[in-house]
């Protein structure tokens, strides 16, 4: 399971992981398992995960942040994909420009506002001064 609870698809389906055992899984999606305690020499194959590489504009984003196939179904295994032993996937926004660039955006609003309001206040003692001389 993933750690929102969703399970793991493998090529045969669900990958199960038996309790007390410490997981590897290899570049081509290869899960094994290897008992911690009584014969830690032991490994067994638990199944393999289900690498798929589909076409973008065949994907459509689920309210559950999920991407699924626009026409339903599941995609095909890809002997191309591989997976890369110790990474996590990253964001692909960079946190610290897009803090500036907010920032940058509140003050551009603060001095619209300001500008706005100044324009008010010009019209007004305008239309003072016109009522004064008539």
């Amino acid at each position: 399971l993933t750690h929102n609870g969703l399970k793991v698809k493998g090529d045969t389906g669900t990958i199960t992981i038996p309790p007390e055992t410490r997981i590897t899984i290899g570049v081509d999606g290869t899960v094994s398992s290897v008992p911690i305690n009584p014969q830690p020499n032991t490994v067994a194959l638990v199944g393999r995960i289900k690498l798929v590489d589909p076409p973008q504009d065949k994907l459509v984003k689920g309210t559950d942040g999920l991407f699924r196939l626009k026409e339903g179904g599941e995609a095909q295994v890809d002997a191309r994909v591989k997976l890369v032993e110790g990474t996590l996937e990253g964001s692909n926004v960079n946190v610290v420009h897009e803090m500036v660039s907010m920032i940058a955006l509140a003050r551009q609003f603060d001095m619209q506002m300001k500008m706005l309001e100044n324009a008010q206040k010009n019209a007004q003692q305008a239309s003072q001064i016109m009522v004064v001389r008539v």
